[in-house]
């Protein structure tokens, strides 16, 4: 009868309806917030309200069915509870699991979410709610993170969430990207290492800053490159040299985005990258010297993009390579989504006769859109009526009868 209404029990906790109605739930939320004995009775409650809250396969000569517990109260599949299970070997009883379960009931997650924070971290399972998970989450909460923000990172990070550094490792990072929780997990998304690499980051961090970026733009590169700030000082050192090597020197507006173009790069993969560019383009080492400066970003460019680039403007526009070397920017732009249809307005108000002067490719790829309609359309609705219709269609991929040039 007891191990019943354990059972009854552990399943209330580890469903959304009751956790905000579970006594449970009050105690834990109330970690949160520092008050005198708040350890003692975040464990002590769910000790004594799960104390009969066993498995199954429980006994006093086999010890704790594991894998069993794991399926029946957790939610994993067999296979998933078979994987797991040998890392939970030492477990005796189900104390400490129920703990914790009402633990994650108390922050908010589903049993869904239980089942796969369990099989991806199955050790959350050992971590004492007291002396662990309620601290973390108290000085997590005096950080501002809400219930709903600690479930998004116990989802992505279990393994380091529990962990004592994880609070003012996040403390740490949320000053470097300015005091936005929602820029920080996006990145720990991608690197979890923000949550357990502290010292790391800090010197990174100090290193860049020395190379005269600000923490704003730190912020950008840990958005865009999360693994930047937790690699060893060394890798980063060297991604400085690389940059530098490209002709961008520290504190200049382009140092950033270079240094993220060659994050990762070693000098083989830039000398492969840099020697395609020569060849799509008929680009001299001069030129490349010229070009990579103001455009670094072509060296994170697949080939075939820079291939239809070159094709386009080049053979269909016409522009030398040598222009193109001394205006890079324009390689960033969509070619279907901007510089073609200009380019056919551009074209048509030619053969038209509508333009006194040949203007700038690079002005008319690189002008804002308000710029180019201004400029070339609406100064023109008289005498080519149907030319920002005609242009309208060209940038959602389709070609005018009036753009069809021979």
């Amino acid at each position: 009868m007891l191990r019943r209404r354990g059972r009854l029990l552990i399943q209330t906790l580890t469903t959304p309806s009751a956790t905000t109605a579970s006594p449970i739930h009050r105690l834990i939320s109330s970690a949160a917030r520092p008050q005198v004995h708040a350890r003692s009775c975040i464990l002590s409650s769910p000790r004594r309200l799960l104390s009969g809250a066993t498995a199954s396969g429980i006994s006093p000569t086999t010890g704790f069915a594991v894998e069993d517990y794991l399926v029946s109260t957790c939610g994993l599949t067999r296979p998933q509870a078979l994987k797991a299970s040998p890392k939970l070997a030492h477990l005796r009883s189900a104390a400490n699991p129920d703990a914790v379960l009402a633990f994650l009931a108390g922050r908010g997650l589903s049993g869904a979410d239980v089942a796969a924070l369990v099989a991806k971290d199955p050790k959350f399972l050992c971590t004492r709610v007291d002396k662990g998970l309620a601290p973390i989450v108290a000085g997590l909460s005096g950080l501002g993170l809400s219930d709903p923000d600690m479930a998004r990172l116990l989802s992505l990070a279990p393994d380091r969430f529990r962990c004592r550094s994880s609070v003012p490792n996040i403390h740490y990072c949320l000053c470097i990207f300015g005091v936005s929780l929602e820029k920080l997990l996006r990145a720990i998304n991608f690197n979890t290492n923000l949550l357990c690499c502290n010292r790391r980051v800090e010197l990174n961090v100090a290193f860049l800053r020395e190379c005269g970026l600000g923490d704003p733009d730190i912020a950008k590169l840990c958005s865009s490159l999360p693994r930047m700030v937790t690699t060893n000082l060394e890798r980063v050192q060297t991604m400085v040299a690389l940059t530098e090597g490209l002709g961008v020197p520290r504190g200049s507006g382009m140092f950033r985005h270079a240094l993220s173009a060659v994050a990762f790069l070693d000098e083989k993969k830039i000398a492969a990258k840099v020697g395609h560019l020569k060849k799509t383009f008929g680009w001299s080492d001069a030129e490349v010297s010229i070009a990579l400066p103001k455009a670094p970003f072509l060296l994170a460019k697949s080939k075939q993009s820079l291939q239809h680039r070159s094709e386009f403007l080049i053979s269909e526009v016409g522009l030398e390579p040598a222009y193109i070397a001394r205006q890079p920017v324009m390689l960033s732009y969509s070619l279907e989504g901007r510089m073609r249809p200009r380019y056919y307005v551009v074209k048509f108000l030619k053969e038209n006769g509508l333009l006194k002067h040949d203007p700038s490719y690079c002005t008319v790829f690189k002008g804002t859109e308000r710029y180019f309609v201004e400029k070339f359309i609406c100064s023109n609705k008289d005498a080519a009526p149907y030319l920002g219709e005609d242009y309208e269609a060209a940038c959602g991929g389709e070609v005018p009868a009036r753009f069809r040039f021979t």
